[in-house]
């Protein structure tokens, strides 16, 4: 078949493919020794997601960390649709991937192949390898479901599950007395909803508490993304960063997400109470595989 002018041959596949020309945002890896050399601005080009919350818009960026994809569905008063991506080089997004997805803000309706599933706040679906279709929709327009979703390569298929945050594994964390009283919600992991690589959950702060993973720690084996959300307007979160000796920050608002590579600490404390949704990949579902730094020793 002859092109038309101006189509090149490898645009010409995409198209055959039904693959959706707009390419994700990238984000790639960073060396340690590399990031020690970053200032303010380089730090957050190179691993802050933000502007992530969009009206009636699916809005993902594809990160080198464990080829995770970090996205937002903001469905007002239409529905959204999952599209194929440039970057994937497959046939539709989820051939070759599972995906978790919480929401963090008002009722709304996922749809997976056909079937329905409604999510509350706080609320969490795995979607496993091989589903064609995912749609998106809000209960109510003047009160839109905001759907976090992580996406990670996955070698093999697991049924689609919901589980509200009422059947979550809750951990309770934290003291008065070090700002940092907390509930660990665990939905994606090893005992709870099955997984090829991605674990997922989210924490929540007791009103007054500020630190969230204190004591700091490293996972070798996994890279991760922090999502923080219920950030109050004028407030932020003090996202810390870098090796447990030579430590950085990246200040965040409502909704940015952060991508935290396995060399790095990820910690946070906020100028108020607030809540984030944490989500891992990489070799292992072992959500306590990590090497914990004494806070006496964090420089």
């Amino acid at each position: 078949m002859r092109l038309k002018p101006g189509v090149s041959a490898g645009l010409f596949c995409l198209l055959k493919l039904n693959i959706k020309i707009i390419a994700l945002k990238i984000i790639h890896s960073v060396h340690p020794e590399d990031f020690k050399t970053y200032d303010t601005q380089k730090i957050r080009s190179r691993f802050l997601i933000d502007e992530l919350v969009q009206p009636n818009t699916i809005n993902c960026t594809y990160t080198h960390y464990d080829r995770m994809i970090v996205g937002v569905a903001n469905p007002t008063d239409k529905t959204l649709e999952l599209e194929n991506y440039a970057n994937l080089r497959a046939d539709y997004f989820l051939e070759r991937r599972e995906m978790g997805i919480i929401n963090v803000s008002g009722d709304g309706l996922i749809t997976v192949d056909g079937k329905s599933f409604q999510l509350k706040k706080l609320d969490c679906l795995y979607i496993g390898k091989g589903a064609r279709s995912v749609k998106f929709s809000s209960i109510n327009a003047s009160d839109p479901a905001v759907f976090y979703l992580l996406s990670t390569p996955a070698h093999t298929g697991y049924p689609v599950v919901l589980m509200t945050n009422s059947e979550a594994a809750k951990v309770k964390a934290g003291t008065t007395s070090a700002s940092n009283v907390r509930v660990i919600n665990k939905y994606i992991h090893a005992e709870g909803i099955q997984s090829c690589q991605l674990v997922m959950g989210l924490t929540t702060l007791q009103n007054g508490s500020v630190w969230n993973t204190m004591p700091a720690h490293t996972h070798d084996r996994r890279m991760e993304v922090y999502f923080y959300f219920d950030v109050p307007e004028g407030q932020r979160v003090f996202h810390y960063m870098g090796e447990g000796q030579e430590t950085r920050h990246i200040l965040m608002n409502n909704y940015d997400a952060v991508v935290s590579p396995p060399w790095s600490i990820h910690a946070g404390s906020g100028t108020s109470s607030y809540n984030f949704v944490w989500g891992m990949a990489g070799e292992n579902l072992d959500y306590t595989d990590m090497d914990v730094l004494s806070i006496t020793d964090i420089r």
